[in-house]
C-alpha cells in the first residue's frame, strides 16, 4: 500500500501551507517558501499521517453507520 499523498492546503494547527507542491510558512506579515529538504520532508510525513488518519476515521464512520443500519433491519 502506498503512502497517501498530502493534499494542498493548510496543515492542521500550523502555519504551513502546501501549494503547487511546495511548502510555505505563513503569518500575518507574509509568507516564505520552505526550502530545507529535511524540514519539508518532515512536513510531508506529517501531512501524510494526517491524511491517513482522516481516511481511517472516515472508514470507521462508514463501518459504524453500516453496522447500525443492519442492526435496525436496514432502517435508520
Amino acid at each position: 500500500m502506498s503512502a497517501p499523498t498530502p493534499r494542498p492546503g493548510r496543515l492542521v494547527c500550523s502555519p504551513a501551507i502546501r501549494r503547487d507542491g511546495q511548502w510555505r510558512l505563513v503569518s500575518g506579515a507574509g509568507s516564505i517558501l520552505a526550502t530545507d529538504p529535511t524540514f519539508t520532508s518532515m512536513l510531508d510525513g506529517f501531512a501524510q499521517a494526517m491524511t491517513a488518519a482522516d481516511q481511517a476515521v472516515a472508514d470507521l464512520r462508514v463501518r459504524q453507520s453500516g453496522s447500525s443500519a443492519s442492526r435496525a433491519g436496514g432502517k435508520r
